[in-house]
């Protein structure tokens, strides 16, 4: 049975024709990972025939995002992608949710795209069930110094400051801060009690508040299916990576009667 769902999270119903949805996240587009970027642009040109009835990015679809104005070179990587998408969304309904990488990802480059944007956590109710999606970032809460800097560059005088700059001066920011990202990661990975996973308490908390049983969600890059009892669940979607051994290249379908089907695309 369905649990109440709290007005305070987004909802949107899926419409009652469709039969299945497709979710990715962490795709991490950069024009350094033409391999990867070659991957998606094979899987959003798949036949319409047989593809699911609607695409949902959880965030990061793009390494960094600095602004819409990136699209104002028709050349450019950015806009590139941007026709790629519009021509996959025209066939097929096409939902973004912004990453930690690509949270300035604003209304113009939305409607370049195609895309539909969803509020982080949104949930689906899709034949007369809830699912509770997020890209998973804000459910990491024991990661202090990541939840300092999300909080700060997530409020509107941090972004109209850094929009105002130049797209070269963006880039230099963007460019330092993916380096100090990067370091991080190494050292967690020396140190892997410094890496925080999705709290339980909290994505408990929010499928209780959602009226949803499973959260769905990117961001950690350890796909995997967590039970969080009382018949609560966690399903994380992968990464993407085509040079990975093996590759990382995977979609989670879920289909009109409930069942959720990882796709590797390798």
């Amino acid at each position: 049975m369905t649990r109440p769902h709290d007005d305070r999270f987004a909802l949107w119903r899926a419409p009652a024709q469709w039969q299945a949805v497709d979710f990715i996240s962490d795709i991490h587009l950069q024009a350094g990972e033409p391999a990867t970027a070659r991957a998606l642009g094979d899987y959003l040109r798949t036949p319409v025939a047989l593809r699911a009835d609607a695409l949902f990015i959880l965030g990061d679809l793009f390494e960094v995002w600095i602004g819409d104005d990136t699209l104002s070179d028709p050349d450019g990587f950015a806009a590139r992608w941007a026709k790629e998408l519009l021509d996959h969304s025209r066939d097929t309904p096409t939902f973004f949710m912004c990453g930690n990488r690509d949270f300035l990802l604003g209304g113009d480059a939305l409607a370049a795209c195609g895309m539909k944007g969803l509020a982080d956590p949104t949930v689906l109710e899709f034949r007369e069930r809830r699912w509770l999606l997020s890209h998973g970032d804000a459910l990491c809460i024991d990661d202090h110094e990541y939840q300092r800097f999300r909080h700060q560059v997530r409020s509107a005088d941090w972004q109209t400051t850094f929009l105002a700059q130049t797209l070269a001066e963006r880039e230099a920011i963007a460019r330092e801060m993916r380096a100090r990202s990067e370091q991080r990661k190494r050292s967690m990975a020396h140190d892997p009690e410094l890496w925080a996973d999705v709290d339980t308490d909290t994505a408990r908390e929010w499928l209780r508040r959602a009226g949803a049983d499973t959260l769905i969600h990117g961001h950690t890059h350890r796909p995997a299916t967590h039970d969080l009892g009382d018949r609560m669940s966690r399903v994380v979607l992968s990464d993407w990576d085509a040079l990975a051994i093996p590759p990382r290249l995977q979609v989670l379908r879920l289909t009109a009667d409930g069942l959720l089907q990882r796709r590797p695309l390798a």
